[in-house]
């Protein structure tokens, strides 16, 4: 889900990766980042509601008496799903406009907002608390990394797409073997391949915005698709970290 949307710019020279920080990059950036930002805490919102206000749980979770989830409704495996669909529906966009690429970013927040609250109900909430903070400590130091390092990330960029894709194929295939040790191992590397590609997305957007030499309207896609990247970044690193230190209810 996380990659649907990578090609926003061309890769360019690695001579230009080292590039003095100017006022106009630094707005570009904190666009980016207080987007990524209010998508979380919007994220975190319809989290808690559909998990914890009643009426709207019943509608998306079947849940034991003890608030333990069980299952889905048909309504929340649609919404599960929602996100993949609008990600999917994107790819077809050709010229997408700045009010397009932001009503994109919000449906796909809203919709992975709305079908987090499974993680509320799933794991204790002293273990989600603790697992969030840790990945938004680790996305800061390594988007630091990435926007700061003068190595060009393209080739690692490239090994990182090759992990996505086989990592999506595993879990597909663990759906049916319901293998422990699988996974285990795809949860690891799941947290190395979306540690690797904050960093990545993050030199990635530090290069568009000196590729886009000014273009208003071209730099307004570029900080949404910029920002659902690493909002989605974020939500996976997260979920991962989940599965593997996570305390179930």
């Amino acid at each position: 889900m996380s990659d649907l949307n990578r090609g926003y710019a061309r890769p360019i020279p690695v001579d230009h990766a080292d590039m003095s920080v100017d006022a106009g990059l630094r707005s570009f950036m904190l666009g980016v980042y207080n987007k990524v930002a209010l998508g979380l805490v919007l994220s975190a919102a319809l989290a808690w509601v559909t998990a914890d206000f009643e009426p709207v749980r019943q509608l998306l979770y079947v849940t034991a008496p003890d608030g333990r989830l069980l299952g889905f409704t048909a309504l929340g495996t649609i919404i599960r799903f929602v996100p993949l669909v609008v990600l999917i529906g994107a790819m077809f966009i050709k010229n997408p406009s700045p009010a397009s690429a932001g009503f994109l970013y919000w449906a796909v927040v809203t919709g992975i907002g709305a079908g987090l609250g499974v993680w509320l109900l799933a794991y204790t909430g002293v273990s989600v608390a603790t697992t969030f903070l840790i990945t938004a400590t680790a996305f800061g130091a390594l988007s630091l990394f990435g926007y700061a390092t003068k190595k060009d990330l393209t080739g690692f960029g490239s090994f990182l797409m090759i992990g996505l894709v086989g990592l999506v194929l595993a879990s597909i295939v663990n759906i049916f073997l319901h293998n422990s040790m699988m996974s285990f191992v795809i949860n690891v590397i799941g947290v190395l391949v979306f540690a690797g590609l904050i960093a990545y997305d993050t030199q990635r957007l530090k290069m568009t915005y000196y590729q886009l030499g000014g273009d208003q309207a071209a730099m307004g896609v570029a900080t949404n698709y910029g920002a659902l990247n690493l909002y989605l970044n974020f939500i996976n690193l997260f979920q991962f970290l989940m599965s593997l230190f996570g305390s179930r209810r």
